[in-house]
């Protein structure tokens, strides 16, 4: 063999040679070629480990990793990756891009790449971050607000009253921000690698009693919510109550709480709306950031094919999300509340404009003296994203 092929193969054997694997007992002769060619090698297959062919061939034993070659053989191993995904509640407007996603990546690798999801299997809302920490699954959905001290960096998007107006601008914002090389680097504590957002509308509340008719009325009212919106809430004067989305109708329904701060779709999900006498139209408080995290270990050992499967696939999946919740589920809405004769209230421009400057100037000044006294570059990361509304996108 020549000194050139004897190169070409040596180049593409991954760091870490030198560690020894046993030969299987019934090992089997296997062709590996590259695309382009070039590497095009005959040998006993050794074993598959962590998508590295190892194989004994005339060269001696080669590591080849399942990027760069393709098996041929009856020895070959099976290609076919499954990855758990941990969402909560049910299939839902909120659940619809992973949904999508999943779709879309067994499509693109003839079913070798599966997202196998689970609704409440594998964890609790609240620990799905921790789960992707310890590789317990390898994809998953929480939201920032749920643990503020793991995620710092994405709590900017959950700042009260910021003015985003579409999904697409939250889509815009939030791949921003994940990108910023602080946000990686806070995510990375986790062994996360973030994939996508799950972009919401801001939220509204359905509460139960006599409407409030002024700002004063929300004092003492008991209200569930959570991140930015918690805090809005909580400015206004009411009693601030965090839990999951799945214990929030029974928590209505025990007199615990008298209102809730959801996206129409969780409302509808979570039959809260089912409980409500009032609803209010715009007072927009935020939102939540909710991200789609992948365990990073979990991801660098994607063959390339399943990797570009599933990068090629996330803004599709986004814009499938985008059309079904602007359509299925606001379409739903106002028929939903309608039905249920649920009185709709909305504030005048003076009031809103009284709210935003008594709530949202002061949460941001807040938000970034914590979390500057932290390490964390808030200045920078709020102008990028009031810098991005402001100019109306990116």
């Amino acid at each position: 063999m020549s000194e050139e092929i004897v190169m070409r193969v040596k180049s593409i054997i991954l760091a870490g040679a030198l560690m020894c694997a046993p030969v299987l007992a019934n090992s089997q002769t296997v062709v590996l070629k590259s695309d382009d060619g070039n590497i095009d090698i005959t040998g006993e297959l050794i074993d598959f480990r962590d998508g590295v062919y190892i194989i004994d061939s005339v060269l001696g034993e080669l590591r080849l990793s399942s990027d760069k070659v393709s098996c041929v053989g009856e020895a070959c191993p099976s290609r076919a990756v499954i990855w758990d995904v941990s969402l909560w509640g049910q299939r839902r407007a909120f659940t619809e891009h992973v949904e999508r996603l999943a779709e879309l990546v067994s499509e693109k690798t003839d079913g070798e790449f599966t997202l196998n999801i689970s609704y409440g299997e594998l964890s609790k809302p609240r620990e799905n971050l921790d789960g992707i920490s310890k590789g317990s699954f390898e994809m998953a959905q929480f939201c920032a607000g749920y643990h503020r001290e793991k995620n710092p960096s994405i709590t900017v998007l959950e700042l009260p009253f910021l003015g985003v107006s579409s999904l697409e601008q939250e889509i815009e914002l939030s791949m921003a921000v994940y990108a910023h090389p602080f946000t990686q680097a806070d995510m990375a504590r986790w062994n996360a690698t973030l994939l996508m957002p799950s972009p919401l509308p801001q939220y509204n509340i359905v509460g139960t009693g006599t409407p409030p008719v002024e700002l004063s009325d929300f004092q003492g009212m008991t209200i569930r919510a959570s991140g930015g919106v918690g805090d809005a809430v909580a400015a206004l004067g009411a009693d601030l109550i965090s839990m999951p989305a799945t214990e929030v109708k029974d928590a209505m329904n025990a007199g615990d709480v008298q209102a809730v701060s959801f996206a129409p779709h969780a409302h509808m999900a979570f039959n809260t709306v089912e409980n409500g006498w009032w609803w209010t139209t715009n007072l927009n408080p935020g939102t939540v950031n909710c991200p789609v995290v992948m365990n990073s270990k979990a991801f660098e050992s994607l063959p390339a094919a399943h990797r570009e499967a599933l990068m090629s696939s996330v803004d599709e999946a986004l814009e499938y999300y985008v059309a079904y919740y602007n359509g299925a589920t606001m379409e739903a809405w106002e028929p939903t509340l309608n039905e249920l004769g649920i009185a709709q209230l909305t504030f005048s421009d003076e009031i809103l404009a009284s709210i935003e400057e008594t709530v949202a100037a002061p949460a941001a000044a807040r938000w970034i003296s914590e979390n500057e006294a932290r390490g964390l570059p808030a200045q920078e990361l709020y102008e990028l994203v009031t810098g991005m509304i402001a100019s109306g996108g990116s």
